[in-house]
């Protein structure tokens, strides 16, 4: 059965200067590290035969050694380029297609894998080719030409070198704005500018933020919660979002104007497990959790003070995107017959697809003329949060698994200490939705479960 998988980016650029780079294979590598080299045996037409090299010191010995070449089977130019790669008991075929919009070009990039190997040849050779795909647009973007105007808009992203901070840097790149990555250690691999801190005291990255136009401050810095819940760990996740918001704080009040646009990151989870609470921007805090409510709480208190004009707190649910932590851990169980629900399934399941995390965050940063949102906090989730048992069920049937048993507490529990986890995270949950959003007129392009993963799983 073939599987197909689609990834999507607008451009701020007209379609001929896209396809200047898109529609020249021999320039494939210098936007996809995924790949190592491409050689043409002709022109770009129909017919034409050519040899590409993927990646990794097993892949280029083998395929350079035994793959035969790959044919170029559509071209429209300025439109279209397809090619076709003869794969063991198989094919892959890739796409690119350009659609021109107001303000520029969409790009979507569709990976096909059809015959028996076709497991196979995605596991190795898909995720090379789709790893990181935004930010592998953002290279084609900068290929293609485009810059940010010197008076334009400049975001500072803190913990922008985690996946939803590449995701806005790369998505803000190809959309002509200029993004500055925070970090404290550079990585080469990324198109983007980045500045060291380290993310405590204030330094000379403050300069940073200032900025000839206006400047946006997004805060995403914090160790990932996916550790096991000693007392030691809590003080770190803890530590490491308070003192790095504290430093940003600390740096903007030595600025002679406020921070334009300020996102300040925050989870749902800060009302821990919230049963059968129906929560909103204005729930109330529980008290006394250690873990959770216990991090988040003093993360977004340390924003307190800010010195910001707009400002924006972000209680982020769970971001589906194919290539983020939880949906790739979910598909793995389900795909290995461990799809059944987890506990007693009842728990909430709050979530949101990341092109609609990605609008929210853009209106967050005044980019969206036709979404206003108020200084405030602001719940990041669709409107329809499942159950976990319907969540399960889902991904069964989007996956094509059968009916699977349930994993029991205690059994998750064992497993979360052999993961080095927390198993708290599968059998805890919260029902969490936006009044705010809603009285915006936001409209959600994956209000339900079952449209999210049509979308984001191979299909």
């Amino acid at each position: 059965m073939a599987r197909t998988t689609k990834y999507t980016q607008f451009i701020a650029l007209p379609a001929e200067s896209v396809w200047s780079v898109a529609g020249d294979l021999q320039r494939w590598p210098e936007w996809n590290r995924g790949v190592v080299s491409v050689r043409l045996h002709g022109p770009v037409a129909v017919g034409t035969t050519g040899d590409y090299l993927p990646r990794g010191r097993a892949n280029e010995a083998v395929h350079g050694r035994f793959a035969k070449p790959f044919t170029i089977t559509a071209v429209v130019p300025g439109r279209q380029l397809t090619l076709e790669q003869p794969e063991p008991a198989g094919t892959m075929r890739i796409s690119w297609t350009l659609t021109p919009r107001d303000g520029g070009t969409e790009i979507a990039q569709e990976l096909t894998f059809s015959g028996p190997s076709a497991p196979v040849a995605r596991a190795v050779v898909g995720t090379l080719l789709e790893r990181d795909a935004r930010v592998c647009f953002a290279r084609l973007a900068r290929l293609a030409g485009i810059a940010p105007a010197e008076s334009g808009l400049t975001t500072v992203i803190a913990g922008g070198t985690g996946a939803l901070g590449k995701q806005i840097a790369a998505d803000l790149t190809c959309r002509g704005y200029r993004a500055v990555i925070l970090t404290r250690r550079r990585d080469p691999a990324l198109p983007f500018e980045q500045v060291e801190w380290d993310g405590k005291t204030v330094g000379e990255w403050v300069a940073a933020l200032r900025n000839p136009g206006p400047t946006a401050l997004i805060n995403l810095a914090g160790k990932l919660v996916d550790c096991r819940p000693t007392e030691r760990n809590i003080a770190e996740l803890r530590s490491s979002r308070v003192d790095s918001t504290a430093a940003l704080v600390a740096a903007a009040a030595t600025l002679p104007q406020p921070i334009d646009y300020w996102l300040q990151a925050s989870t749902t989870a800060i009302w821990s497990d919230a049963g059968e609470t129906r929560c909103t921007e204005t729930t109330p805090l529980p008290t006394g959790l250690p873990q959770m409510t216990g991090v988040a709480e003093p993360w977004e208190r340390a924003f307190e003070g800010a010195n910001a004009e707009h400002w924006t707190i972000l209680r982020t649910s769970i971001v589906l995107d194919p290539q983020a932590p939880a949906l790739k851990r979910l598909a793995q169980l389900t795909k290995a017959g461990l799809g059944g629900r987890v506990g007693s399934g009842d728990q909430w399941f709050s979530w949101i697809h990341v092109e609609d995390w990605l609008t929210i965050v853009r209106a967050a940063l005044g980019l969206d003329p036709d979404l206003a949102l108020p200084n405030g906090i602001l719940v990041a989730a669709t409107d329809f949060p499942v159950r976990n048992r319907d969540l399960m069920a889902t991904l069964r049937r989007q996956l094509h698994r059968p009916p699977a048993p349930p994993t029991p507490a205690a059994m998750l529990a064992i497993g979360a200490v052999v993961l080095r986890t927390d198993a708290a995270l599968g059998l805890t949950g919260r029902h969490a939705t936006s009044k705010v959003l809603r009285e915006a007129g936001f409209n959600f392009q994956y209000p339900t479960l079952d449209e999210a993963l049509t979308d984001l799983l191979p299909h």
